[in-house]
């Protein structure tokens, strides 16, 4: 069933950057409060009352410096779950591109601070975890059919 057209737009040279520099002060929020500010998505369907935003740390694989983004996520016992969805967009995030190239990740939910490693979860493993990451946001549904790309999901262990 595919979802509802991709928003016009999405595919503009302004987007990336607009995203960025929205992380980048998510970022700066959320590691200045612990994650009281920047700690809640409210956008979307997560309106209005707001899904957990994690802060993931990767080292960039061109650069080798540390990049971190805030990113919706969702706990299953000691491991952290995440999506590289980028809102659809037709490529991958740069930072699922950072964990394939070194997948020692740094994770933070709220004030918890934990060194972990990431993977690309298997087809299994994503066949488990998407129906619960969409009935979490319901918008990652969205974003799939909005890009032909298998929206990777990662898991952080």
């Amino acid at each position: 069933m595919k979802g509802p057209a991709a928003p016009k737009g999405l595919d503009s040279k302004w987007t990336v950057p607009i995203i960025k520099w929205m992380s980048r002060a998510n970022v700066a929020a959320y590691q200045a409060t612990g994650g009281r500010i920047g700690g809640k998505w409210r956008v979307g369907s997560a309106f209005p009352w707001g899904i957990p935003v994690c802060l993931l740390t990767t080292t960039g694989r061109k650069t080798g410096r540390p990049r971190t983004v805030p990113l919706l996520f969702l706990e299953d016992d000691e491991r952290v779950v995440l999506v590289a969805s980028q809102g659809g967009l037709p490529e991958h995030p740069l930072w699922f591109r950072n964990i394939q190239a070194d997948p020692r990740v740094t994770v933070q939910v709220k004030s918890r601070v934990r060194q972990m490693t990431a993977r690309a979860a298997t087809p299994e493993e994503r066949s488990h975890y998407w129906p619960r990451l969409v009935a979490m946001y319901a918008d990652f549904d969205n974003y799939q059919s909005w890009t032909d790309r298998v929206i990777p999901v990662v898991v952080c262990e």
